[in-house]
């Protein structure tokens, strides 16, 4: 039978918090609509009037 291999110290708290400390969400970038100024993604129609670079891409 094939032994595992198995940590020989326990990981404390601080050392377990630190290797998680890049696994947060971060936040949308939002960005202004240059037609109607509504919030919305960058380099997405907008949901509130339907324009991307500066035509009509979807009726609303």
């Amino acid at each position: 039978m094939a032994k595992h291999p198995v940590p020989k110290k326990k990981t404390s708290k601080s050392k377990r918090d630190m290797r998680r400390s890049h696994h947060a969400l971060s936040a949308p970038n939002l960005t202004a609509c240059p037609h109607c100024q509504a919030k919305k993604l960058s380099h997405h129609i907008c949901p509130s009037c339907g324009y991307y670079d500066g035509r009509e891409v979807l009726a609303v």
